[in-house]
């Protein structure tokens, strides 16, 4: 059952489609406020909920990259159904898909916040050996919610509380693909990023910036926020962005 305010979200609008996707462990509502304001610009919108998430960690042990991938290319079927054109935006984990899909798919752009190059978690290394006998880890060693600026979003933040080890492997492998994907990559490319993200490093936005195979790359760097870009202060200055770039690339 879907965690009650969660749920995946679509706004109906003009002939541009904005396909949001969430980041690992996370939910739809990561990016509903950056749904909301993109359907006030006239797009239609599309949140969608990755398989495994915003229902139980058990469940989420229980699927695999490729379930992941396929919660993107349904999403993006299901929005080119009322939208001729369509921007893939996503967050983190959500990043990663957007821009491994965006050498897949028929889209106009990709714009990726907080994304992983690689995971720099030194345990991952040893997440094969371990998720036969342990089946979640901590998430990081500092205290909950100190990544955030927005302390009261924190608070209405809904995230699996442990990492499921298994599921570290899977997102290892697809972070593995979407290296590969990078130089087949030739849309135009947003990446944003905070100096503040404490479980991404900033070197992460700049080996994916030099990898893709677009000239039509552009990066952003923000301080307003922790990870979760959408729900932090640093929307205010994003969330336009992404109306302009959406708009830039569609026209």
């Amino acid at each position: 059952m879907i965690i009650p305010t969660t749920e995946p979200f679509l706004f109906p609008g003009n002939k541009i489609g904005c396909l949001l996707t969430h980041g690992f462990t996370g939910g739809p509502k990561e990016m509903r406020w950056m749904g909301e304001y993109l359907a006030e610009q006239g797009f239609s919108v599309l949140g969608v909920r990755l398989a495994g998430h915003a229902t139980n960690p058990e469940e989420m042990i229980r699927t695999r990259y490729i379930d992941w991938i396929h919660s993107v290319e349904d999403g993006y079927h299901l929005l080119k159904g009322i939208a001729d054109q369509v921007v893939l935006v996503g967050l983190s984990m959500g990043g990663a898909l957007s821009l491994l899909m965006a050498s897949k798919l028929d889209v106009a752009g990709v714009f990726a916040m907080s994304t992983p190059y690689v995971l720099t978690d030194p345990r991952v290394k040893f997440a094969k050996i371990f998720f036969p006998f342990i089946k979640y880890i901590s998430k990081s060693g500092d205290e909950p919610g100190s990544g955030w600026l927005d302390k009261e979003s924190w608070k209405d933040h809904i995230s699996y509380p442990q990492n499921p080890v298994r599921s570290a492997v899977e997102i290892n492998l697809l972070l593995e693909e979407m290296r590969a994907a990078l130089p087949k990559v030739k849309v135009p490319t947003l990446l944003i990023h905070s100096r503040n993200d404490s479980y991404v490093p900033p070197t992460s936005m700049e080996n994916i910036y030099n990898a893709l195979g677009t000239s039509d790359k552009e990066i952003l760097w923000v301080t307003e926020s922790g990870h979760v870009i959408p729900r932090e202060p640093a929307k205010a200055e994003v969330f336009p962005k992404a109306a302009e770039f959406v708009r830039r690339v569609t026209t």
